[in-house]
């Protein structure tokens, strides 16, 4: 019987999830350029990785660029050389692109929230001069079901981020390959992989409401232990005839 190390454990347990996630919601197709959007954390390192080494196998046939987003105003401290030598190890070539923005242009939305929208913007930026049409972002399960819980206690709104998203407008679709793989398998990945822990100092970074779900998501895992397959199937088993009908 063949026996594995641990970190072969770890690699096939995170390659067999992030490949069901790829192929279930058809993440990915033949003749696509797909932009990853590579922050530095280990989610962003692991999608370069994972991508990259998929993006070598023969079918569908599909090509990577990264980019990492420098934003001027904020004292994130990055270390460009780390984050190039990690994707041209699993060849991917890196983009870096500078922009800033002036929280005092909008003083109804937070800096986070600023920052986040204007980084987002410099991905669709990016990805339409790279001739990009999809752009993979590194979030997992973990994240997907912490905004569910997010949306259903601040917004009363049974919504989350999609596997998969079609922007129309943008000509652009939205994936997540990591969307199955569970974040302590990237976290003992990143421990393994000696992945480089970038140097956030972010003058208006404060305890989010996101952690807060996190430790709910732990507490109802520790109730059930399937709990976070259970909120994954309710999201396409909404059974609408026991709920209250909508108001018009």
């Amino acid at each position: 019987m063949t026996k594995f190390t641990e970190e072969e454990q770890i690699l096939r347990r995170i390659e067999r999830r992030f490949n069901k996630g790829v192929v279930q919601y058809n993440l990915i197709e033949e003749g696509d350029k797909i932009l990853i959007g590579l922050s530095g954390g280990k989610d962003s390192l692991a999608l370069i990785e994972l991508l990259g080494r998929r993006a070598r196998i023969f079918k569908p046939r599909f090509s990577v660029v990264a980019v990492h987003v420098v934003m001027k105003n904020i004292p994130y401290q990055s270390n460009l050389e780390y984050l190039r030598a990690h994707a041209e190890t699993f060849g991917v070539p890196l983009v870096v692109y500078e922009t800033s923005f002036d929280p005092s242009t909008d003083t109804r939305k937070s800096p986070c929230f600023l920052c986040s929208w204007n980084r987002r913007k410099a991905l669709f930026t990016v990805a339409k001069e790279q001739g990009c049409n999809k752009i993979a972002l590194g979030h997992h399960m973990d994240d997907i079901l912490e905004t569910l819980l997010m949306n259903l206690t601040y917004q009363g709104a049974f919504s989350t981020m999609p596997p998969r998203l079609v922007m129309k407008k943008f000509d652009m679709t939205i994936i997540r390959p990591m969307c199955l793989v569970h974040e302590a398998d990237l976290i003992e990945l990143a421990a393994l992989h000696a992945y480089q822990k970038q140097v956030k100092n972010c003058p208006y970074e404060s305890q989010s409401s996101r952690s807060d779900m996190k430790g709910i998501l732990h507490q109802l895992e520790a109730m059930n232990p399937e709990a976070r397959y259970s909120l994954w199937g309710s999201m396409t088993n909404v059974q609408e005839d026991l709920l209250p009908e909508k108001n018009e």
